[in-house]
């Protein structure tokens, strides 16, 4: 039984539930956040994860995905089941119901825009991100029935290319923004390839299993604490100010860890340098 809520994800549920239509087939809608307007001779830095799953719980719900997707950092918020019509789509009155048209219609928004700047970084297309997590992504898609086609073809470009309304009614897969009836945009603009489902023995890389909370007392020396401290300094959020003892938790590692829980989008109490099992898994400290 396919999970209505993304296990990978940060639960953000706006309520409001409302069904899809089953007479259609499942599908995917691919955006991008494209909140920024940048060229490759003026880029601009990325908003940050958490400025737009604010924006999403806060005046943007009535234009809320399913699941907004941090390429760089593997981060996903979720706003509604996948058993809920989302809100990413205009939606003619009397037409075609593009919101809930399919036994799914499941729609992410990647955190990005053309030319934006990570890191010092400029990526001029999507699928020129790390694209952190999109394993993760596609296979809770896939868990949905939603096949791994592109009807109107994979985008390549920012190019509207309105999809034909029997090929739209008859045929699941994937879609980009700028083929949906009824809209006008032209994203996403490229998406990365599908990831073919394993086939043999596993490869997959073995990381450490989120050891509890209580586990992170002042004090307490492990190799986990240095594997974690690697990765919080590869992550770019490192407030260290000794690189001694990186394998004792300490006030450095409640700064750091910090740092990571904020990148991912998390705030307050859940922003208090303490690991959780959500910034756990994605921090993805290797076993040891």
């Amino acid at each position: 039984m396919p999970q209505p809520w993304m296990p990978q994800a940060l639960k953000a549920d706006l309520g409001d539930h409302a069904p899809c239509d089953p007479e259609f087939p499942p599908r995917a809608i691919a955006h991008i956040t494209a909140d920024r307007k940048a060229t490759a001779e003026a880029p601009l830095d990325l908003v940050p994860f958490a400025n737009l799953k604010g924006f999403f719980t806060g005046g943007g719900k009535g234009q809320a995905p399913h699941i907004l997707w941090d390429p760089f950092t593997g981060a996903f918020a979720q706003f509604f089941p996948a058993t809920s019509r989302s809100k990413a789509l205009a939606d003619v009155a009397g037409g075609t119901r593009t919101n809930r048209a399919g036994r799914v219609v499941i729609q992410i928004e990647a955190l990005f825009f053309p030319h934006c700047r990570v890191n010092g970084k400029v990526f001029a297309r999507l699928v020129d991100t790390p694209c952190a997590g999109w394993a993760d992504l596609h296979a809770w898609i896939s868990s949905w029935d939603v096949p791994d086609v592109w009807p109107m073809g994979r985008p390549t470009s920012l190019t509207r290319m309105t999809c034909p309304a029997d090929k739209w009614r008859s045929q699941g897969g994937w879609y980009a923004h700028a083929h949906v009836p009824e809209n006008d945009h032209v994203d996403p603009g490229s998406w990365p390839e599908f990831v073919p489902a394993p086939t043999g023995p596993s490869t997959a890389a073995h990381f450490e299993p989120f050891p509890g909370t209580s586990f992170f007392e002042t004090g307490r020396r492990s190799p986990v604490i240095a594997g974690m401290h690697g990765r919080l300094v590869a992550e770019d959020c490192d407030r260290y100010t000794s690189g001694d003892g990186n394998d004792v938790w300490g006030a450095g590692d409640m700064r750091s860890y910090r740092a990571w829980q904020q990148k991912l989008g998390l705030e307050g109490d859940a922003a208090d340098g303490v690991p959780g099992r959500f910034s756990w898994d994605r921090l993805k400290v290797p076993d040891v």
